[in-house]
């Protein structure tokens, strides 16, 4: 796996989840959801490429 392409999907989940936390006020209810949903499951494939960086 490309370490380079890894280390820039992290540090783009990591913002977006920022972003999310951030704004979480001014979005309308009908996209939180999905936002969060979207987030969530991103942030937590980041954390197994991580683990999987590390182990292979």
């Amino acid at each position: 796996m490309n370490n380079e392409s890894l280390v820039i999907y992290i540090v783009v989940v990591l913002c977006l989840g920022a972003v999310l936390i951030m704004s979480k006020d001014k979005l309308p209810p009908r996209l939180k959801r999905g936002m969060a949903l979207t987030a969530v499951i991103l942030i937590a494939l980041a954390f197994i490429f991580i683990i999987y960086s590390l182990l292979a």
